[in-house]
């Protein structure tokens, strides 16, 4: 077995339901060549109640799939250097948001670069088999790994499920491809602010949390739909 195969192997191995790996050269606050994307899914019963409101059961499961991301990048980055190679895990300890609410290199874009899936017209991740439903964290190396073929562009289409329920009214609809700004997405603050207030009205728990915007996509809503069968 290669080393590719060995680590996407111990990725799966250790609860991830998705793993893909990019080409990060050139890619801007970057200083690996490769990033590996993994993601966990999340429970189909949370999922159908976000639809109407966020739930402590909701919160609680983010902190625990953030945990469970953590201990699956650790691995990988422990197998890499076990073999000689610098690796970086970005858990959660370690990933810094400044301002503007950013990261130095999201989550997100080693995903898409890793073939996992695009960003939706919700400004989160959209994979083709499990639509938003997912939590991701990343893993950065220099080991010489084989690529995945990266997403350039948006599969939303036509679809607006998520900007017409988004309750801050923040979603543009505009639709994604490789480049384009998070801005021209998704108003942040007006995002953050109405997911605040509408977690303390649902829960009493003070903390920015909504989720209806992956709840209702389209491509979700297919993964939830085939799970029903």
């Amino acid at each position: 077995m290669g080393l590719t195969e060995e680590l996407k192997t111990l990725l799966f191995q250790n609860g991830a339901a998705l793993v893909g790996i990019g080409d990060l050269r050139g890619v801007r606050g970057c200083d690996y060549d490769t990033g590996i994307s993994v993601a966990a899914l999340l429970p189909e019963n949370v999922i159908r109640d976000l639809q109407h409101a966020p739930t402590k059961e909701y919160y609680d499961l983010y902190y625990s799939l953030n945990d469970r991301l953590n201990e699956i990048v650790k691995a990988g980055e422990s197998l890499l250097q076990e073999k000689g190679f610098s690796a970086y895990a970005q858990t959660t300890d370690r990933v810094k948001v400044d301002s503007d609410r950013c990261s130095k290199l999201p989550h997100k874009t080693v995903a898409v670069k890793a073939g996992l899936g695009w960003i939706g017209k919700n400004g989160l991740l959209v994979t083709e088999k499990f639509g938003s439903a997912v939590r991701i964290s990343s893993l950065l190396t220099n080991a010489p790994l084989k690529h995945d073929i990266p997403v350039e562009s948006s599969q939303c289409g036509a679809c607006t499920l998520c900007v017409k329920s988004c309750p801050a009214q923040a979603l543009s609809g505009t639709l994604w491809k490789a480049g384009t700004e998070r801005e021209k997405i998704v108003d942040v603050e007006k995002c953050y602010e109405k997911q605040s207030e509408i977690m303390y009205g649902a829960t009493g728990i003070k903390t920015d949390l909504c989720g209806k915007c992956f709840a209702v996509c389209m491509y979700t809503q297919r993964y939830l739909n085939k799970s029903r069968k």
